[in-house]
């Protein structure tokens, strides 16, 4: 399934297994240097880590970050993640 937000793109898969959910990161070099790159990913990864807990054991999410989640609020960055999370238990 695949969600998209104003700060990323979020692919979502059902494994049907319950080892627990995994997640990953893809910020693209068109979103810029490896600084810039890097702190995405370090607030993407902050994000998940606070609302984990939501996530069913069998599903594999990816981000694919934007631009945009560099210079946004973190307040919105957890509740596009809260959504991702929401629309994947939904499915």
């Amino acid at each position: 399934m695949r969600i998209p937000g104003s700060f990323f793109l979020a692919f979502c898969l059902n494994r049907g297994t319950s080892e627990g959910p995994r997640v990953g990161f893809t910020v693209p070099r068109s979103t810029g240097k490896a600084v810039e790159r890097n702190r995405i990913k370090r607030r993407l990864r902050e994000a998940v880590r606070l609302q984990l807990w939501k996530l069913a054991p069998q599903w594999d999410v990816v981000f694919n970050a934007r631009r945009t989640a560099l210079a946004a609020p973190f307040e919105e960055l957890e509740r596009e993640v809260d959504r991702v999370f929401r629309r994947c238990k939904a499915s």
